[in-house]
């Protein structure tokens, strides 16, 4: 069994329907290094010749840059031809304005050389789950893409913003959805407790998984896949690669946008090794493992260069025999209950 990229699945709670392969635009905001403008725009205007259809944005990525550049790329295609999703949670404020006691993102960029993007202008990111927030996000976000609506909106990262997240950004966002502005509403993590929060005490279309159900790391595979299933909630699975040590396993690599611990970079080392064994490219695997499952709806690949994007069809197709499959179960690499390809 492979995957077709641009097949269309349907996320059954909205009505709209995204491709197999989906297009993140953290790596043309500038995520881990600088990108150029027009090669940013060039790579989204190369995913929409491969007949990529579903693309995810937010304010973090770049500080707004991501957006301004996927609009851009967009910009005269059909709107109705195309899923797009951006977050909620943060608004991009340049410093002179932010009001005093504003709870500013300290994990965003902040010019240093380690820092996940580097500031082009003096802006930084509010942190703001209020109602009034959710309406000015999605305001400045169209105003950034310069698009007359989003389709999916979702609530970013509120891993200490719970009460302010469930109590008054996802109400905002029902409301929203209600009046027909957005079509599906959710939210967007790089862990899967909270989404199963969400899940019981929400009414969900869509989650956005980062990095927590991928070929090395299974999270989210005992209480939050099964439990999308049964609620009709398509996961949107990101971060395949877990920042980079999937796709490279040596030292030096990233894993969860860090440096990768050794455990880490040995457990790789050693899916590496059964994928070598049986002459797939590990990337191959790392991609097509997640959609495997029910839940999960669209893989977002997040790249910042064409070439590394043209990777992904190819991959995504590629056969891959069932024995590989066995011997990662037979040496506790993957769970018996994973489904695979």
């Amino acid at each position: 069994m492979s995957f077709e990229p641009t097949e269309r699945v349907d996320l059954e709670r909205s009505g709209l329907r995204v491709t197999r392969l989906g297009f993140g635009g953290a790596s043309i905001g500038g995520l881990f290094a600088a990108v150029d403008e027009d090669d940013a725009i060039a790579t989204v205007e190369h995913a929409w010749s491969l007949g990529i259809r579903t693309f995810d944005v937010a304010p973090l990525y770049g500080y707004g840059a991501a957006e301004r550049r996927l609009g851009a790329a967009l910009a005269g295609k059909p709107r109705d031809a195309y899923v797009l999703s951006t977050k909620v949670g943060r608004l991009v404020r340049r410093e002179d304005e932010i009001p005093p006691g504003a709870e500013i993102d300290r994990q965003a960029a902040d010019g240093r050389e380690d820092s996940f993007y580097v500031r082009s202008e003096p802006v930084r990111l509010v942190f703001d789950y209020s109602g009034d927030g959710v309406r000015r996000s999605l305001e400045e976000s169209l105003e950034r893409l310069g698009l007359d609506r989003i389709d999916i909106a979702l609530i970013h990262d509120p891993d200490e913003h719970w009460e302010a997240a469930i109590g008054e950004a996802y109400p905002a966002l029902a409301r929203l959805r209600d009046e027909g502005v957005i079509r599906a509403i959710g939210a967007g993590m790089n862990q899967s407790a909270m989404l199963e929060r969400f899940a019981h005490e929400g009414d969900f279309d869509v989650f956005l998984l980062a990095g927590r159900y991928t070929l090395l790391d299974q999270e989210a595979l005992g209480e939050l896949l099964p439990l999308c299933v049964d609620r009709g909630i398509g996961i949107l699975v990101g971060g395949v690669m877990n920042s980079g040590v999937l796709a490279d396993p040596r030292p030096g690599s990233r894993f969860n946008y860090q440096p990768a611990p050794p455990a880490i970079i040995e457990r790789a080392r050693r899916i590496a090794a059964v994928c070598q064994r049986h002459d797939v490219p590990l990337r191959a695997a790392a991609i097509q493992f997640p959609l495997a499952h029910p839940a999960v709806v669209s893989l977002i690949a997040g790249v910042r260069r064409i070439d590394h994007l043209d990777e992904y069809p190819e991959l995504m197709r590629r056969p891959i025999p069932s024995d590989l499959w066995d011997d990662l179960r037979a040496e506790r690499l993957i769970p018996e209950a994973a489904p695979v390809p």
